[in-house]
């Protein structure tokens, strides 16, 4: 059985680097092959949760998922609602079907999860406007060289497409334990206070990870290295 590919993403702005790292175990790969082909967000048209999953409930949408800890994780405790996570990298998307699939056959798979084998933003601007209950950008790669900045998620263009999407009052989260990104994704969120309010009332609320978001890989290995994380809230105005 061949594996099983995303479409082509060469019609859009690319923001991320390499799409494949080491060879997949059996186990992956055989989820790669048979699980993805049926939780597969699909290549052309309208991306909407009644075309998902047969009916309308609130949708989440992860841009760049990594392993899918925290995308199974919100699945998990929350079973009426949808997640489309979007991830360019084979070995996250792997990784991330062996939490849908379940922990060996010892509970049954996420139901409620969809996933999209290449660019966030070609499946996102398939989304109708509005149609977003939260978004999810968790630990993207920094580009912290200058010159890579245009490279970056945080940027106005992408900010922008993630605005429309949101249902006014839906929530945008953003998390990083990189300085410089940071820095950068403050001043750009600065430049968009009229399309998003930041849930914050000191600094606890971005120093503490809040309730009901589950850890990442990314976050479990840089607190090993003693990296500080930050985490963001924004509410759709």
């Amino acid at each position: 059985m061949t594996a099983y590919k995303p479409g082509d993403p060469t019609t859009i702005n690319r923001l991320y680097g390499r799409s494949k790292g080491k060879p997949l175990r059996a186990g992956q790969q055989d989820l790669v092959d048979t699980l993805l082909p049926q939780i597969a967000v699909p290549a052309e048209g309208e991306v909407t949760a009644e075309a998902l999953f047969g009916y309308d409930r609130p949708l989440h949408f992860e841009i760049g998922f990594g392993g899918g800890e925290h995308m199974a994780g919100r699945a998990d405790m929350l079973p009426d609602h949808g997640f489309i996570g979007a991830e360019p990298f084979l070995n996250g998307v792997a990784q991330a079907l062996v939490h849908v699939a379940g922990d060996h056959g010892e509970r049954l798979p996420l139901g409620n999860v969809r996933i999209y084998f290449g660019d966030a933003l070609e499946v996102l601007r398939r989304i109708p406007d509005g149609a977003l209950s939260f978004a999810y950008l968790l630990h993207p790669d920094p580009w912290p060289k200058a010159r890579h900045a245009k490279r970056r998620m945080m940027n106005d263009g992408p900010l922008d497409l993630i605005a429309a999407k949101l249902k006014p009052g839906g929530e945008f989260r953003f998390g990083t334990d990189h300085p410089i990104y940071l820095q950068h994704a403050l001043m750009v969120m600065r430049r968009h206070r009229h399309q998003f309010e930041w849930l914050a009332q000191d600094s606890r609320d971005f120093q503490l990870r809040p309730g009901g978001w589950p850890e990442t890989r990314y976050e479990a290995k840089a607190r090993t290295l003693g990296h500080e994380v930050w985490y963001f809230r924004y509410r759709r105005i």
